[in-house]
């Protein structure tokens, strides 16, 4: 008796001799991808040749909705913040040594404090206005005389310490 025999690539095989090039598991009657004339499972073919998620490190099969930025991918599960986890999907989001951070926890970490209230100053489109001076700086709310906290946006102002006058206030230093 005879093996049964199929074709590929308009070539004869035995059923028995059509292998994965990966794992050397028959193809006959499975679903089979070929790469540079060679027959893969789709198990062996994801391994080899799929995109690897940068956060898991396994692969993005085409079945996967993935997201991807400065030629790094991830499956959509796994884009998240590397601080506080929450999705980046559909969401802005900062790079700092390659990690993805949300803005919430990027403006935290690595944005400016005022001086006077400590909160994050977060500058740029849609963000505070803000002061700055000598490597300070203020909230434009925050910014006021310490003494009869009258504004100092737009005035002149004197420093004593840390503090900063109106020049009212100012005057007998």
């Amino acid at each position: 008796m005879q093996p049964k025999s199929l074709t590929y690539h308009d070539q004869p095989w035995h059923k028995d001799c059509f292998l994965c090039t990966g794992c050397k598991q028959q193809l006959s009657g499975q679903r089979f991808t070929s790469r540079d004339d060679f027959a893969y499972c789709l198990n062996c073919f994801c391994n080899l040749y799929a995109k690897k998620c940068a956060s898991c490190t396994s692969p993005i099969s085409g079945t996967h909705t993935h997201m991807h930025t400065h030629d790094r991918h991830w499956h959509e599960e796994c884009f998240h913040c590397f601080q506080c986890k929450r999705s980046l999907v559909d969401k802005p989001f900062s790079t700092k040594d390659e990690q993805m951070l949300c803005t919430e926890c990027y403006s935290n970490e690595y944005s400016s404090k005022c001086h006077e209230c400590k909160k994050t100053i977060m500058p740029g489109l849609g963000g505070s206005k803000y002061i700055s001076f000598e490597e300070r700086q203020w909230h434009n709310d925050c910014f006021n005389c310490k003494k009869c906290s009258v504004s100092l946006v737009g005035r002149g102002f004197l420093t004593e310490r840390d503090d900063i006058l109106c020049p009212e206030c100012g005057k007998d230093i």
